[in-house]
């Protein structure tokens, strides 16, 4: 095959001679994966509860440790004798995924209400129907149940009359009662109200408020905008349910997988692990995790977005952060053999295996086709490899398939040094790598896997993000210069793709009211939703994944951080394309010919902006990639790279 070069000159001042960019296409230097770039998602800054799960009613079975939390009633339990109508009733021994229900007994007609908050206000959309649903159970026959949604000035915009239906009486069973409301009006900082009309006793339990429009309208009642905007970075892999969630404060609110899936009243709620803040020290004292969106859910996302999931589970450590509870090598049995029922009830078939049976019986009989799987998060030390080796045999020796990922704790450090040592000795498959770091940190560092051994394990750098300031600190911000630091940086992954196997930005989500950690890439409140620049980075790069890295070189060398520019140059088989990414985070513009070229259609996307500017839900588009077409007429194209910029060029080959 001919060598084929394209040059790109980059004009310097005119005191400068001018240098050449040269491209190889004759040259592969890694193929890249499918799943590349993906998402890390963990329930943190309401990111499940409160977030993509679309479930307005805030402690809806009343099984927080204060029962009420979220709720108020009138009359108020202190009015005339606490609990004489509203009265929690400790369901434990019978079950204890959901040991607690609300019981109302209302001996004399007066006005008697239960009212929801949500998550900072009930919101409603004016036509939108809304699914109101809840499991009941008549003691005492008499009472009538109407549900309103109030506005915040306490006007009725949505109501209906809940019939008690004959099943629901005596029988000693609860059932589901369910009915849709329509607001008549839209109404942001709103309350969902229960009135008992009449007498009687009633014990009612899991009240729901969801919309009807969730994402792709399907069952999982997953928030439309926020799962769109995961899905329009067509992501190659999707990691969950975190984070710091998997291991716990201590290992009773560790992450259990199995507790997560079935009818919603299996599912235990536990505390989350960032009620208390977390390195923010933004304390969240009502944060739980719900467990609407559990391991069948998030399985079924990644199926709906078309990339690999990627679970990962506790490995018998909890936060060493925390209380560092140590589950003994000889009692482990149960964590590993949790692992082996994940991979069983992912993949399993449908009538011959346990779990895969459990999946077909959960409306899934089709596997999933799991390849990934990852043992612990964020964990480290002997105690770590110790309890790795456990899950590794036993795993191996049944699913040789699976690819393990491995933890080398939270950062850089000489712990990293160690546990890299160490795993890399055991020739583990995956190494997992995360990141918090300054702008001219992820700048410097853009070369760090030039030199890694390309015959070692491969490399998953499962968490990072540019950190305008110090790590936690509230004063961080989704910048456009963070943005452009972690696009230098990328292109140093993207280089080395065949050491770097996947990367995903972490946090996910965040409240723009209710948050413990930033920076995130997506930020919404109960109405909308925005992307930050750091999220068009990634959406930009996943886009344009390609097949093949090419080498990109000045004289010869990388020109990672030459001249202040940062650059990495794939090739997309399929579509017959050349793609470059060039990043100028400097305050001067660049000049750029490419010369050589056959001529055709072209595509340039260029996202740029002030090093200091933020999107918001005032303005969430200040910084926003625009995409401009362009037919390239004989051989050479002249190109400017913008101050503050990135930018992709597609051209054909």
């Amino acid at each position: 095959m001919k060598r084929l070069l394209l040059i790109l000159s980059l004009a310097f001042p005119l005191f400068i001679k001018a240098q050449n960019y040269i491209v190889n296409l004759a040259e592969v230097k890694a193929k890249i994966q499918p799943t590349m770039w993906g998402l890390f998602f963990e329930d943190i800054n309401r990111g499940a509860d409160g977030g993509m799960y679309a479930e307005l009613v805030k402690n809806r079975s009343f099984d927080f440790p204060d029962a009420f939390m979220g709720w108020k009633t009138a009359p108020s339990r202190q009015s005339y004798g606490r609990n004489e109508v509203f009265q929690i009733i400790n369901n434990a021994a019978v079950n204890p995924n959901d040991p607690k229900y609300l019981q109302v007994t209302v001996t004399k007609p007066e006005n008697v209400l239960l009212q929801n908050e949500g998550f900072g206000g009930v919101t409603v959309k004016k036509g939108l129907a809304y699914q109101f649903t809840l499991r009941c159970r008549e003691q005492v026959a008499g009472l009538k149940l109407k549900v309103e949604i109030v506005n915040s000035k306490g006007s009725v915009v949505g109501s209906t009359v809940q019939e008690i239906s004959r099943d629901a009486r005596n029988d000693g069973a609860f059932k589901l009662l369910q009915s849709t409301i329509t607001p008549s009006d839209t109404t942001v900082n709103g309350r969902l109200v229960l009135r008992f009309e009449g007498t009687g006793k009633l014990d009612i339990d899991r009240i729901s408020l969801i919309p009807t429009d969730t994402w792709k309208g399907k069952a999982q009642n997953m928030r439309a905008d926020l799962v769109q905007k995961l899905a329009d970075i067509k992501p190659g892999f999707m990691r969950f349910p975190g984070g710091c969630i998997v291991e716990g404060d201590d290992l009773t609110t560790r992450y259990q997988w199995k507790k997560t899936i079935g009818p919603l009243e299996e599912r235990k709620l536990i505390s989350n692990q960032w009620k208390d803040g977390g390195a923010s020290g933004r304390a969240m004292p009502d944060y739980f995790q719900s467990y609407g969106l559990g391991f069948m859910e998030y399985f079924q996302l990644c199926e709906d977005m078309k990339c690999e999931p990627m679970p990962i589970l506790n490995c018998g450590l909890s936060c060493q952060f925390g209380a560092g509870e140590v589950v003994a090598a000889d009692q482990m049995d149960e964590y590993v053999q949790d692992a082996l029922d994940l991979i069983e009830f992912a993949n399993g078939d449908a009538i011959s295996t346990v779990w895969g049976r459990k999946r077909a019986e959960l409306g899934h009989p089709a596997p999933f086709h799991m390849k990934l799987l990852g043992i612990g998060n964020e964990n480290w030390g002997p105690q770590y490899v110790e309890r790795l080796e456990l899950f590794t045999k036993a795993i191996k020796s049944r699913y040789p398939e699976i690819q393990l990922i491995t933890s080398t704790g939270y950062t850089p450090n000489p712990q990293f040094k160690y546990m890299d040592s160490v795993l890399r000795a055991k020739h583990v498959d995956i190494i997992d790598e995360h990141y918090y770091q300054t702008p001219n940190w992820f700048l410097m560092n853009a070369g760090k896997y030039d030199n890694y051994d390309r015959k070692g394990p491969k490399i998953f750098i499962g968490e990072y993000a540019c950190h305008s300031v110090r790590i936690g600190n509230s004063g961080n911000k989704n910048t456009m210069l963070c943005a452009l630091a972690e696009a230098a940086w990328m292109t140093g992954l993207e280089r080395n793709a065949d050491v770097v196997t996947m990367a995903a930005y972490a946090p996910l989500f965040a409240h723009v009211k209710d948050w413990q950690w930033t920076p995130n890439l997506i930020w919404f409140d109960n109405v909308s939703s925005y992307a930050t620049p750091s999220y068009y980075v990634q959406q930009m790069y996943s886009l344009n994944k390609g097949t093949d890295v090419v080498p990109i070189t000045l004289n010869g060398e990388s020109i990672a951080g030459q001249d202040s520019v940062w650059a990495s140059a794939v090739v997309d088989r399929k579509a017959g394309v050349l793609i470059v990414k060039l990043v100028n985070p400097s305050s001067v513009a660049k000049v750029k010919s490419i010369a050589g070229l056959k001529g055709g259609k072209a595509s340039l996307t260029v996202l740029k902006g002030r090093p200091e500017e933020v999107n918001s839900l005032e303005m969430p588009e200040l910084v926003k990639p625009v995409t401009a077409l362009m037919t390239v007429k004989g051989k050479e194209l002249k190109l400017d790279l913008a101050p503050h910029s990135f930018t992709v060029l597609r051209l054909n080959l």
